[in-house]
């Protein structure tokens, strides 16, 4: 099991779980969910719906559970990670939980310095920027994180016919925080390895992208029943970039899911020059952020994808009239994919009302319900 400390006090905080009961699902098997079968261009009986970061970040039952945990402990807790990821579910009744994690979990749990800072993010001791450094990062095996395979185990045992997507950060992202030491703006430090020295960059991407497997494997072989990769910073680049320094890394990722039997969805940023490229990596599904319509990111990818998105998150704040008009819209303009889930473009602001989630749920059900 992990090392985590554990804290008896969050866990008399967390309340009873309660089987979770999937809405108008298909079957009682999340394999046959309405965001699988979405999510494989199969039919359902309405379009599924879940947030990126629904849970935690709004919610003030995560905000109260979470007191005085720090995020990398929590993240390391079984009994906090289901209670954390039930939440929303239990809430907003969304299609699919999302598994509660961070995207450098999996570095921390190899053993790599870092932490994650309040209002600031994750903050790395020591850059990566050397050949030594590269050398030394350590590998991520299974038994380092135990404690996943239980928080997901005993998550699949709570949801029912609700599944649960498991998470990773692809390759290029960590790497970001790598080299930088923290967020960027500009990662600077990231394009001069890229340029400067791809051999060494394609070195440490190729070590990320066995953690990030490795951490993804771990929640799939525990019972999640499809993964999102993100690559939250990956529209930084170019296409002719992503194409020569991070596709084949992210490849390589989404391939070794793709034999796990899982539907594979690929998320980033700014990436509506990057999305066929960012399907061609390895993806059943592309995520669209709130950029570009899903109609115009449909005719980018082909026929072969289904998207996920793409509601501006800023618009939780407008008026309902204003949100219903464009979840209609989005919802319309997503019947020109192959299979579609709406999600936000990015993830819950932290300030968002968690009514109106709920009421985004219940207008996305309704109206594809028709």
């Amino acid at each position: 099991m992990s090392n985590m400390p554990s804290n008896p006090a969050a866990a008399r905080r967390c309340s009873p779980h309660g089987r979770i009961e999937a809405v108008n699902a298909v079957s009682a098997d999340p394999r046959e969910s309405n965001l699988v079968r979405a999510a494989r261009g199969q039919s359902t009986t309405h379009t599924p719906v879940w947030f990126m970061r629904q849970a935690g970040r709004s919610l003030p039952e995560y905000k109260k559970v979470r007191e005085g945990i720090p995020m990398l402990q929590s993240c390391r807790m079984p009994e906090l990670v289901t209670e954390i990821t039930l939440q929303p579910v239990r809430r907003h009744k969304v299609d699919a939980a999302i598994f509660f994690s961070d995207i450098v979990v999996p570095l921390a749990a190899a053993g790599i310095d870092l932490d994650i800072v309040p209002g600031v993010g994750p903050v790395i001791a020591n850059p990566v920027r050397t050949a030594a450094d590269v050398e030394a990062l350590p590998e991520l095996t299974p038994d380092q994180i135990d404690d996943i395979a239980t928080s997901v185990k005993m998550l699949v045992g709570e949801l029912g016919g609700t599944p649960l997507i498991g998470f990773a950060g692809a390759p290029f992202t960590l790497a970001s925080y790598l080299v930088e030491g923290g967020p960027s703006r500009n990662h600077e430090h990231t394009k001069a390895m890229m340029y400067g020295d791809p051999g060494l960059w394609n070195a440490l991407c190729a070590k990320l992208a066995r953690i990030s497997q490795t951490f993804l494997q771990v929640q799939v072989e525990a019972g999640a029943s499809a993964i999102q990769l993100f690559d939250s910073w990956v529209g930084a680049l170019s296409l002719a970039d992503y194409q020569r320094f991070v596709a084949p890394h992210s490849a390589a990722v989404l391939g070794a899911m793709g034999e796990l039997d899982v539907p594979r969805i690929h998320f980033g940023v700014g990436t509506g020059e990057l999305l066929p490229a960012m399907g061609a990596a390895g993806a059943d599904v592309v995520g669209v952020d709130f950029r570009i319509p899903l109609d115009e990111a449909a005719r980018r990818v082909g026929p072969e994808y289904a998207l996920q998105g793409n509601l501006d998150p800023a618009l939780l704040f407008a008026p309902w009239p204003a949100i219903e008009q464009k979840v209609i819209e989005i919802l319309a303009a997503g019947k020109t994919a192959k299979g579609h889930i709406f999600n936000l473009g990015h993830g819950v602001p932290p300030t968002t009302d968690a009514e109106v989630l709920t009421r985004v749920v219940e207008l996305v059900h309704e109206h594809s319900a028709r």
